[in-house]
């Protein structure tokens, strides 16, 4: 298991190298078919849906874009989702109910978009609908935070019946430097953060939010995308064997369940 520090993670995953969903796509699924828009305001580069087959099982697949240069970083909004993004994946993923097919979510975000306009077509209750019609939807859900899961950006991909996560992948409920700067008052601190904040994978088993922590090559998945592809891809198998074979009310009451015992408090 890798012994990076969370700031070393964090800078690893930002690498420019780093495979992304249009890597692992191409590598992992056959006869993807990409659709497109949410039936109300337009489409949304940076969340691509579609049907795909997994061996030989269809599977509806959800991820989210971050680009390999420039251009795909600007036409995928940085890989930060406006609501017509997510009320797409909520669309696939309600096809993928009728029709009985798993959903494979690949997470890869800093937070969605925080823009005035995705605030005036409804962010917050968009993220909101996900995170409701996902708890109880019927048809297994499998998410893998492939680099950056942040904050509802993230979640809202994230309601799922097992949440895998790259080796040096982090999940949080905030950015480090959104951390920083509510904590601090200065963006710059986001390497104190990080360490603070307890993200990693390791941390999350711990916590039980992660069910599974997929390895990377040494050096990180841009040192060998084939391996990384490889090894996302045999667990997905075999979580799509397993979770396809449990009946659909188990199904449901072990994903309440899972997320009813995530965090602590006091009474």
């Amino acid at each position: 298991m890798s012994n990076l520090t969370a700031c070393e993670r964090l800078e690893l995953i930002r690498h420019k190298d780093r495979p992304t969903v249009n890597d692992y796509i191409p590598a992992m699924f056959t006869r993807f078919m990409e659709f497109h828009g949410d039936r109300l305001y337009g489409d949304d580069a940076a969340i691509i849906g579609g049907i795909g087959y997994l061996s030989d099982t269809p599977v509806t697949v959800i991820a989210q874009v971050k680009g390999r240069n420039l251009e795909e970083n600007k036409r995928s909004n940085f890989s930060m989702p406006h609501p017509e993004g997510y009320r797409k994946a909520l669309r696939l993923a309600k096809q993928a109910e009728k029709f009985h097919r798993p959903v494979i979510c690949l997470v890869d975000t800093p937070g969605a978009f925080c823009g005035v306009e995705a605030e005036q077509r409804g962010q917050g209750e968009a993220i909101a609908r996900n995170l409701y019609e996902f708890m109880t939807l019927k048809t297994p859900v499998i998410s893998v935070i492939l680099g950056e899961g942040g904050s509802g950006g993230a979640l809202a991909l994230a309601v799922c019946d097992e949440l895998a996560m790259l080796e040096n992948a982090l999940y949080s409920v905030i950015s480090p430097r959104g951390a920083a700067s509510i904590l601090w008052k200065d963006g710059t601190k986001e390497k104190e953060a990080c360490e603070l904040l307890k993200i990693t994978a390791e941390d999350l088993m711990e916590f039980g939010v992660c069910d599974k922590i997929i390895a990377e090559p040494t050096g990180g998945a841009q040192n060998s995308k084939e391996q990384t592809a490889d090894n996302i891809y045999e667990y997905l198998v075999d979580a799509v064997y397993r979770l396809c074979g449990t009946d659909i009310q188990t199904l449901l009451d072990r994903r309440y369940d899972k997320f009813r015992k995530i965090g602590m408090f006091t009474e």
